[in-house]
């Protein structure tokens, strides 16, 4: 049976586009992109750039427009890489050389800005933006230079501001960046200094420079466990990185030898703390946090050892690196309350009661006002030569003594200016006996209240009436020479 015949559509080809066509199509894309870059619509101009590149990849123009594109996205490594394709097409293509050079600075490459926009002045010797563009790469050579001079005098602020004038052309280097948040966290400004090493870590995860600078900040604000992990983190990254090594191996050092510093005084064993805690204080000086507890530590140890003045020293070095250290402040002022420096006690109370203000604080700067009140009064317990903690017989003895010293007959023959003086101090010890052998005036005195105000009046005080009631009245005793310059008392 012959097979019956049928009409079975063939397949068409697709019509192939020639060059010229795929040239007109190209050049659509890129206008199409032109008018969504000047609508500053970025993202829909890179589409249809990269739509132009496709059908044409032999036009510079096209990935110079692309490159213009990418940069105004902040994409400058991606833009980088079309300016340089676009002047490998067509190396007279001075925009393209002028778009690789800003890529470049803004890159932190500044010497090979340089190159590129010495290339467009050498093709259009009066091209203003190379000029400028030229000067600017000049610029952040020269501060570059500066910033690697100063960094290695630790002048970190002028580093700081070498950086920032720097990043005015250099926007995306993150080279620079990492160096000025180093010396942000070396000059302790580690909020500042963690902003800019979050930021690069936001792009770039995996950045090395920028987790050591984190770890840094944290090392310096005395998080030390998890610096360490940042510095670990960062050696991962770049087993090679040797400021993320010594970092961690300093970190490590630090809180073992200041641990044992704090072991050591929980023990008692003082002499060794004190020596624990000088040892930690060599092995890092630009830990600024970490130092100033070390030093407070070593004041406190300091002040266990009696050692009031070096306990002082210590406190002020610990506040020296870190002027809002409560704990600095409380321990200085203690060691010059025991040294009766209350002046100076009462500066320092005053400080940490305007920083915290509480109860327990305002009794410190009280009792330190007080103190200082009574300083500047007759201290009628070195009058008598005693403690403040003196018996009542240890009064009457030392008045004793000290009245039969200063007794104006005992120095009858003495020049008029000796007869004045031992007068003057015959009568503060008159005073003094009489404020310390009477409970409540002694009370008084003690407390710091105006004798005065008690009606009290010292300047109406007869000395003699003392001597004479403590010694049993007239004829109870009598001096008598028994040489030149020596007496001796005869009791009745």
């Amino acid at each position: 049976m012959a097979a019956v015949g049928c009409d079975v559509p063939m397949p068409q080809e697709p019509d192939r586009m020639t060059g010229e066509d795929m040239e007109r199509e190209a050049e659509d894309f890129k206008e199409q992109g032109n008018a969504f870059y000047v609508r500053k619509d970025y993202s829909e101009a890179f589409n249809f750039y990269s739509k132009a590149i496709d059908s044409c990849p032999r036009n510079a123009s096209y990935y110079g427009n692309r490159a213009a594109t990418l940069m105004m996205l902040g994409r400058f490594r991606d833009a980088l890489e079309d300016a340089q394709q676009a002047v490998r097409l067509d190396d007279t293509f001075v925009k393209g050389h002028l778009r690789e050079g800003k890529c470049h600075l803004s890159l932190g490459n500044a010497m090979a800005a340089t190159r590129c926009f010495q290339k467009v002045l050498e093709m259009e010797p009066d091209n203003v933006q190379a000029q400028q563009e030229l000067r600017n790469s000049r610029s952040v050579c020269d501060f570059e230079k500066m910033a690697e001079s100063d960094f290695d005098k630790r002048d970190f602020r002028k580093v700081v501001f070498c950086m920032d004038r720097i990043l005015e052309f250099a926007p995306s280097c993150h080279r620079f960046k990492i160096l000025k948040a180093e010396c942000l966290a070396l000059l302790g400004r580690y909020p500042e200094a963690q902003s800019v090493a979050s930021d690069i870590l936001r792009m770039d995860s995996t950045n090395a420079d920028a987790l050591y600078v984190r770890g840094l900040c944290l090392y310096y604000e005395d998080c030390i466990d998890k610096a360490v992990q940042f510095f670990v983190q960062a050696l991962r990254m770049a087993p090679d990185h040797e400021k993320a090594r010594l970092a961690c191996r300093n970190a490590k050092a630090l809180k073992a030898k200041k641990e044992e510093g704090n072991q050591a005084f929980k023990e008692g064993n003082y002499e060794a703390a004190y020596t624990l805690y000088t040892e930690a204080l060599t092995i890092d000086p630009n830990n600024i946090k970490t130092n100033a507890k070390l030093y407070c530590n070593r004041g406190t140890v300091g002040a266990k050892l009696k050692k009031l003045d070096q306990a002082i020293e210590d406190c002020s070095s610990a506040i020296k690196l870190d002027d809002t250290y409560i704990k600095a402040y409380l321990r200085r002022a203690q060691c010059y309350m025991d040294t009766e420096q209350y002046e100076e006690a009462v500066r320092d109370y005053e400080k940490v009661y305007q920083t915290e203000k509480t109860k327990e604080h305002k009794h410190f700067l009280k009792t330190a006002q007080l103190e200082l009140k009574k300083s500047k009064r007759k201290d009628y317990y070195k009058v008598l030569g005693i403690d403040k903690n003196a018996t009542d017989d240890e009064i009457k003895k030392a008045y004793r003594k000290r009245a039969l010293m200063h007794h104006p007959d005992r120095h009858s023959g003495a020049s008029p200016e000796v007869q004045k003086e031992e007068e003057k101090k015959f009568k503060e010890v008159g005073e003094a006996f009489t404020i310390l052998s009477d409970p409540k005036k002694k009370a008084r005195y003690d407390s710091g209240q105006d004798l005065d105000d008690e009606g009290m009046n010292m300047g109406d005080f007869d000395a003699n009436n003392i001597f004479k009631a403590f010694f049993g009245g007239p004829g109870g005793f009598s001096f008598e020479a028994s040489g030149p310059g020596n007496f001796f008392f005869q009791f009745g």
